[in-house]
């Protein structure tokens, strides 16, 4: 019995710790290597951070947007160079936490 309770605990505590990580957005942005293409204020392959905030600020549906943008990828908006799409790896909680963290910055 007390054993069924010790598998729930630590079950419960990894889906908190993983939670608690999807939170931080600047941390997932790094993790999943956005800064290789978008870096904070400077131009890279894609636009900066700062960018992308301003263009989409007073937006009222700009985190969908950009969630739908990172998850498929896509071209046309900020030059040639199309955005690869984000690998299933990254969960859409992830990619709803880095949208958040953008948007941030305006």
């Amino acid at each position: 019995m007390k054993v069924r309770y010790l598998v729930a605990m630590a079950a419960a505590l990894c889906v908190s710790s993983a939670a608690f990580a999807s939170d931080d957005g600047e941390a997932l942005f790094k993790k999943n290597k956005c800064l290789s293409c978008h870096k904070l204020e400077d131009k890279a392959v894609g636009p900066n951070v700062k960018a992308i905030a301003a263009k989409y600020a007073g937006s009222a549906d700009a985190q969908v947007t950009l969630e739908k943008k990172v998850r498929a990828g896509g071209g046309g908006v900020w030059g040639k160079m199309a955005m690869p799409r984000t690998p299933d790896a990254v969960s859409d909680e992830e990619i709803k936490a880095m949208v958040e963290w953008m948007l941030s910055h305006k």
